[in-house]
């Protein structure tokens, strides 16, 4: 073939090709402006023999939204005769422009007629069941689908447009269904967990879990049904039967306690501290040899240590056994960098449960001496050596400890807490003028946990100072805080009482409540710490503790007294009294849970 005109063939060819692509973005854009009168010439203009569904039905729909349906039946009618491969759609288009008719008679039997058409090929009538969705007919579309399933022989056929059919029409049952038919796609597991996310609490909640029981049940071997129940119960923070669901996949696909100490951590996180003992606990008694069980040796005690400390009033004789369970921990597995934080963990328990303040530091000077490879451990090692030195009433030593980690850490988030701990120091003494020099650069700090403590304690230091030359009454607040830091709570409390006679018209007065009902709820005594709270909220909500007394308020009632409707009560009050405050988000959070809304 000449050059010349084979070239001539391939741009004409380019060109209608780009003339066809631009008539049907020109159609599409005037049908989603809504310019339907344009739509349906620019449609008619593509339409032939064995026209595609989206250009017939977008066609006829255009025609219909401008009140042209009867030469959309004239259209369609005279179709049918000429093209009978896509009779099942006209009869559709049909069925959906005489929906509008009082007799739905008609309506109904153009469905069905397509329906009959389609019933005996499964893919007709997947295709059909597409074409019930968009003219809004589900039921009908349903139909399609549990008929091409079953002409299919496929129990999983079609399972993800079943799923959204039966959500849109109220069967959640099925719903839920289907969606655990499409979990054993593996590849859509995300898909799954984020539908069902909109079930948890929800009022159809009760029938997940029925549903998940039921096909555990039947099919006691199927990996994906236990999976989707953990992950339900861990939705629902149910932390205990969610560790019952975990071992028995553990036990059953051989996974090497993975997944338990996965949940282990998260139920440590979330304070379920009995669970997360008892997840590591297995991992310790099923894996002797495996690669989890020195770290998970270790987070047995460290759970159980947790559950002790925030059980009031502590027991020391539980001290003690933590102690020795470290100690033989250690023993079994010797000093490495992996049980290191053990040997930190026993120093604390000496120091602040036992008051054994010299067991403490000769344990920190083993854990540095064989630590001296990882400085950022070496470091933590030395903060824990100072705050002790600070409870042993010696700050000379504390301050030479806290400057060290500066120097070492500068920049990182050791030395700012390191800075931060020097500050408290020199408020604790009484040098505030010090103390807010140090306060005013960790402002600046890129943690905001620091960044906010220092603002914090600025904050109180400026308020509070200035109002007589000798700052006796700021002096002594800061002496009752010292003493919480000691852990002499009995002592700062009956500090605080004294000091709220003493000093009752003074700027103080409201962080004195605030400190004491922090301390009542430390020690366990919530119903004073709540008359405390209720004080400050009553009497001082203007001031800046308003928002943090009614927020702690409300944590107290929500979750150690069990009151959720007052609990709900008092998170909308911080709502509505204090929408800049930042526990807004959170109120805001725990209120809709307690409501049962969906929360993504």
């Amino acid at each position: 073939m000449n050059k010349g005109i084979l070239t001539y063939l391939l741009v004409l060819m380019t060109s209608l090709t780009v003339f066809a692509q631009s008539a049907d973005d020109l159609a599409g854009e005037y049908y989603k402006n809504g310019d339907f009168e344009k739509a349906a010439l620019e449609y008619s203009k593509q339409i032939r023999k064995g026209a595609a569904w989206q250009t017939l039905f977008r066609y006829v729909n255009s025609l219909k939204r401008v009140n042209k349906s009867d030469e959309a039946l004239k259209f369609l009618k005279k179709q049918v005769r000429s093209d009978e491969d896509n009779k099942v759609y006209y009869d559709v288009l049909t069925g959906y422009l005489l929906k509008d008719q009082p007799d739905t008679t008609k309506s109904y039997n153009a469905f069905a007629a397509a329906f009959a058409d389609a019933k005996g090929s499964g893919d007709r009538l997947a295709r059909l069941g597409e074409a019930f969705k968009e003219v809004e007919e589900p039921r009908w579309a349903i139909k399609s689908y549990e008929t091409a399933r079953t002409v299919a022989k496929e129990e999983s056929a079609h399972s993800e447009e079943l799923a959204a059919l039966y959500r849109s029409t109220g069967s959640t049952e099925k719903y839920i269904e289907e969606m655990l038919t499409v979990l054993q796609q593996g590849e859509k597991k995300e898909v799954v967990y984020n539908s069902l996310q909109t079930v948890v609490n929800s009022k159809d909640e009760a029938l997940l879990e029925k549903v998940v029981y039921d096909k555990i049940q039947k099919n006691p071997n199927v990996l994906a049904y236990n999976e989707v129940l953990s992950w339900y119960l861990l939705q629902k923070q149910r932390f205990n039967r969610a560790l019952i669901q975990e071992k028995a996949m553990d036990r059953r696909m051989k996974m090497n306690g993975s997944r338990v100490y996965d949940l282990g951590q998260m139920a440590l996180n979330s304070k379920d501290y009995k669970t997360a003992a008892d997840a590591f606990e297995y991992i310790v008694t099923s894996y002797p040899q495996g690669q989890l069980y020195p770290i998970a040796r270790r987070m047995v005690i460290n759970a159980r240590e947790e559950q002790v400390k925030y059980t009031y009033p502590v027991d020391k004789a539980e001290i003690h056994k933590l102690i020795r369970d470290y100690q033989k921990m250690l023993r079994e597995i010797g000093l490495n960098p992996r049980t290191l934080e053990a040997l930190r963990n026993t120093a604390n328990l000496y120091a602040y449960y036992l008051d054994e303040k010299d067991s403490a530091l000769t344990a920190l000077n083993t854990a540095i001496e064989m630590g001296r490879g990882d400085k950022n451990f070496v470091d933590k090692c030395k903060i824990d050596k100072g705050d002790i030195y600070l409870l042993m009433g010696e700050p000379w030593e504390s301050t030479l400890l806290y400057s060290q980690v500066e120097k070492s850490q500068k920049e990182e988030l050791l030395g700012y807490e390191a800075k931060l701990k020097n500050a408290k120091l020199h408020y604790y003494k009484g040098e505030f003028v010090l103390a807010k020099e140090l306060l005013d650069i960790l402002k600046m700090a890129t943690s905001r946990e620091i960044a906010n403590d220092a603002e914090s304690l600025s904050l109180l230091i400026v308020d509070n100072t200035g109002m007589d030359s000798t700052e006796a009454a700021m002096k002594e607040y800061a002496s009752i805080d010292l003493m919480l830091f000691q852990n002499k709570t009995d002592q700062a409390i009956e500090a605080l009482n004294k000091m709220q006679i003493q000093y009752k018209d003074h700027s103080l007065v409201d962080e004195i409540i605030w400190l004491r009902a922090k301390t009542f709820q430390k020690q366990g005594r919530y119903d004073e710490a709540i008359e405390d709270l209720k004080k400050i909220v009553a009497g001082y909500p203007q001031d800046i503790l308003g928002d943090d007394a009614l927020f702690l308020y409300a944590t107290i009632t929500e979750e150690r007294k069990k009151d959720k409707p007052a609990a709900m009560d008092l998170y909308q009050k911080l709502l509505q009294d204090y929408p800049g405050s930042i526990h807004v988000a959170e109120a805001r959070k725990r209120f809709r849970l307690l409501r049962g809304d969906i929360i993504n």
